[in-house]
C-alpha cells in the first residue's frame, strides 16, 4: 500500500500502524463504527491523516443512506468524539458533511478531493520547509524530531518528516535523532521504520534524554509537527514536545513546527483552551499486553502537551512561514 489511508472504491483502506514495524497489514473499513475504532486505537493516526479519515468516514456512512443529512450528522458525532485534540479530524468531517445536502455522491467527491489535496499540501510543505532550512540553518545539520510526522501521519510524504526527507535529499541534513515517543513508541516503531525506508541516517534517543542532548549542543534544529495551533501560536503536539521546546530555547537552537493550514484553529484563542486527550492508563502501565507496573499502580496518560508561542522559532505550512522568534 503506497498510502496510509485511501478509498478503494468500496471501503476505506488503511495501513494498520499498531502492527508496525513487524507487520504491514492493510485493513478495509466498511462502516463508520470500524473507522471510529481504528482512530481510537491509533490504527490510523496523525493530524492530516485524521482529517482525511473524518471526511472519508462521513462519505462511507452516507453511501447508501436514505436520509443523507441525518446519517452524515450521526457519523460526524461518532467520529468527532474519538480524538478531541487534533483539529484536523473535525475539519475533515465538516468539509464532507457540508456537501450532504447535495447527496452522497457530492460527499464522496469532497472526501476524495481532500485525499489528493493532502498529498499536494505535504509536497508544498516539504519544498517550502527545505528552503527555510537552507536559508536559516548551518548545514549539514543534525535534526531532532518527536513522535511520527511522516507519510504514516498523512496520506503521503508527511509534515515535519517530509521537510526532513527533502532537506536530506538536498544535502542539508546529515543525521536525524528520533525520540522513542512514549508510551506507545511512535518514534521507535514508526519514525524509525520510515527513516530506514527513506535511507536517511538516524539514531533513536529516549524521550528523557532528548532535552539534555539539545543542551549539550549536539542538535542544530528541532523540528516537530502539530495537532492544533491556536490563534496566538500556541502549539498542541504529542506529549513530550514542550520539554524539547524549553531545551531548544535555552540552548539557542531553532524549534520549528511544520503543519498544514488546516491545523490552525483561529477559533481557539490560546493553548489554554485546547482540550488535552487523556488516554487509557494501561498504555503507561504496560506495553504490548505485558504489565510492567505493579498491580494496584495507576497512571496519568495525557496524549498531548502545549508549547507556548514564544518558544517556537517558526511555523511552516504549505503556503507560508510564520516566524515567531
Amino acid at each position: 500500500m503506497n498510502r496510509t489511508i485511501d478509498w478503494d472504491g468500496d471501503a476505506i483502506a488503511i495501513l494498520d500502524q499498531t502492527l508496525l514495524p513487524g507487520e504491514e497489514r492493510v485493513l478495509r473499513l466498511r462502516n463508520v463504527e470500524e473507522l471510529a475504532e481504528a482512530i481510537r486505537s491509533l490504527r490510523v493516526r496523525g493530524a492530516p491523516a485524521l482529517g482525511v479519515a473524518g471526511a472519508l468516514g462521513v462519505a462511507l456512512a452516507v453511501r447508501e443512506a436514505r436520509h443523507v443529512r441525518a446519517e452524515a450528522d450521526r457519523a460526524a458525532a461518532l467520529l468527532s468524539a474519538t480524538r478531541p485534540t487534533a483539529v484536523n479530524l473535525s475539519w475533515g468531517i465538516e468539509l464532507a458533511r457540508a456537501q450532504a445536502s447535495k447527496g452522497a455522491g457530492a460527499v464522496l467527491r469532497a472526501a476524495l478531493e481532500l485525499v489528493e489535496a493532502d498529498v499536494r499540501t505535504n509536497r508544498a510543505m516539504a519544498e517550502l520547509g527545505a528552503g527555510w532550512v537552507a536559508e536559516n540553518i548551518a548545514t549539514p545539520t543534525r535534526v531532532l524530531t518527536h513522535c511520527n510526522t511522516g507519510a504514516l501521519a498523512c496520506v503521503e510524504i508527511g509534515t515535519a518528516l517530509g521537510v526532513i526527507a527533502e532537506s536530506y535529499r538536498r544535502g542539508l541534513i546529515g543525521e536525524v535523532l528520533a525520540t522513542e515517543t512514549r508510551p506507545l513508541l511512535q518514534g521507535s516503531r514508526l519514525t524509525a521504520w520510515e527513516l530506514k525506508r527513506l535511507g536517511i541516517p538516524f539514531r533513536l534517543v529516549a524521550d528523557g534524554a532528548a532535552p539534555s542532548v539539545i543542551a549539550r549542543g549536539e542538535v542544530g534544529l528541532v523540528m516537530v509537527g502539530a495537532d492544533r495551533i491556536a490563534a496566538n501560536g500556541d502549539v498542541a503536539n504529542k506529549v513530550g514536545t514542550f520539554p524539547l521546546a524549553l531545551a531548544a530555547s535555552r540552548a539557542g537552537v531553532p524549534f520549528v513546527v511544520v503543519a498544514p493550514e488546516s491545523t490552525r484553529d483561529e477559533g481557539t484563542a490560546s493553548g489554554a483552551e485546547i482540550r488535552i486527550e487523556e488516554r487509557d492508563e494501561a498504555e503507561v502501565l504496560g506495553y504490548a499486553g505485558v504489565r510492567v507496573a505493579p498491580e494496584g499502580a495507576h497512571a496519568m496518560n495525557p496524549a498531548f502537551d502545549i508549547t507556548q508561542a514564544e518558544l517556537v522559532t517558526a511555523i511552516i505550512s504549505e503556503s507560508r512561514v510564520t516566524v515567531r522568534r
